[in-house]
């Protein structure tokens, strides 16, 4: 079976064309600048060279249509025709409390992701046109959509509530839903193979560390608790959002800047985190050298992370009341070994031990800790979208 996985973002698609028999991905590519000037489409099939060409692309609509053109081009395509593909799986951000799990596209499941588009205004849009611009193109091929917050609905009330006025969750489902539940599902059940033991017999914690970061608290294969709120803001400190600050400190900023409540929230989420701290980068290879020459900003950004890292770590220990499995994964956690060494210090209590060699790593999976470490540690990169493939599978077999 051939699935298409397609991600919107606002102005760009991400896609795979995935063989869910052995997971090969066959092709895969993105368009940028959807919407603007000098868009353009990447595309590299399997074992071919990358393509890339520029191509106006006003809308989502355009882009799924390039999409195809290269997938089925006598050149470098794939496939002879758009029918050799068996589903398309979609990733969508915020399913709000109406899914649970992943789902078939119908009229009421569009209305559904409508309706949170509130919640996640940057997003749902986005992926909302792209599953309608397959629907139009492609009419007779089924579409299923993945919810980055659907692996989250486990969470118990006592986890996803806020603490104000009740009527405010009532009303408005204003809650904790979090985030990159795709790849936490992934990367804890990949885990659990890896160890050779059953997701229900393990306590994990999944540190999805890239420029947006969240931590999870995996128990017995169900997610308990998780960083991210309401929005993909809250939680740890990340490349250029500011993570879990004092409320009060919107009014404080709007008040002495002159500014808005919704500016102040675009500076938390674009100007703050480790660039705003460092006032240099967001990217973590910047802020290491800044460091080796000296950069005291640079050092403080750095710690600041690691810090705010370790707290979740801590709390979800607490909250499963132990830990089998700490996992990195995601970009940062994927590749800087110099993070995942420091934030592991923090844990020697627990009798986790680092080999160096093993961390000394980037990209691979790897069990970073030493044979006696009481906890293992490892590294298992994410894969979203052969998670979404598989997702789309099971959904069509239902």
């Amino acid at each position: 079976m051939e699935i298409l996985v397609i991600n919107c973002g606002s102005s760009s698609l991400k896609f795979q064309l995935i063989d869910s028999c052995n997971e090969k991905v066959l092709a895969k590519g993105l368009c940028e600048r959807i919407g603007m000037d000098g868009s353009m489409i990447s595309y590299t099939p399997f074992n071919g060279e990358k393509q890339e060409q520029k191509i106006k692309m006003p809308t989502h609509h355009e882009a799924i249509s390039a999409v195809m053109d290269f997938l089925t081009n006598q050149s470098f395509g794939v496939i002879s025709a758009m029918s050799e593909v068996d589903a398309v799986g979609h990733r969508v951000v915020h399913g709000g409390e109406y899914f649970s799990q992943s789902v078939m596209v119908t009229d009421e499941v569009l209305e559904k992701i409508e309706l949170c588009s509130d919640l996640a205004p940057l997003h749902n849009p986005a992926n909302l046109i792209g599953i309608q611009a397959c629907m139009e193109i492609m009419p007779d091929t089924p579409n299923v959509v993945v919810f980055d917050t659907a692996f989250h609905q486990t969470m118990p009330e006592s986890a996803y509530l806020y603490a104000i006025p009740r009527k405010y969750y009532e009303q408005y489902q204003i809650r904790r839903y979090g985030f990159h539940g795709t790849s936490h599902s992934f990367v804890s059940k990949r885990t659990a193979e890896i160890l050779k033991k059953d997701p229900r017999q393990l306590k994990t914690i999944v540190c999805h560390l890239g420029n947006g970061a969240s931590i999870s608290a995996v128990e017995y294969g169900k997610s308990v608790d998780t960083s991210m709120g309401l929005t993909p803001l809250a939680g740890v400190i990340m490349g250029t959002r500011s993570g879990d600050i004092d409320p009060g400190i919107l009014g404080v900023i709007a008040e002495k800047e002159g500014i808005s409540v919704e500016q102040v929230i675009q500076i938390l989420n674009k100007e703050s985190g480790v660039a705003g701290l460092s006032e240099l980068s967001s990217d973590f290879r910047d802020i290491n050298k800044a460091m080796q020459e000296g950069n005291q900003k640079a050092a403080s950004a750095f710690y600041a992370y690691i810090q705010s890292v370790v707290r979740f770590i801590g709390a979800y220990i607490a909250v499963m009341n132990g830990v089998d499995a700490i996992v990195f994964t995601a970009g940062v956690g994927e590749n800087n070994p110099n993070i995942r060494k420091a934030i592991c210090e923090h844990f020697s209590f627990l009798g986790i031990q680092i080999d160096d060699d093993a961390n000394n790593t980037r990209g691979r999976e790897v069990i970073l800790s030493t044979a006696d470490s009481k906890v293992k540690v490892l590294v298992v990169p994410t894969n979203e979208e052969l998670a979404i493939a598989r997702e789309t599978v099971e959904v069509l077999s239902r």
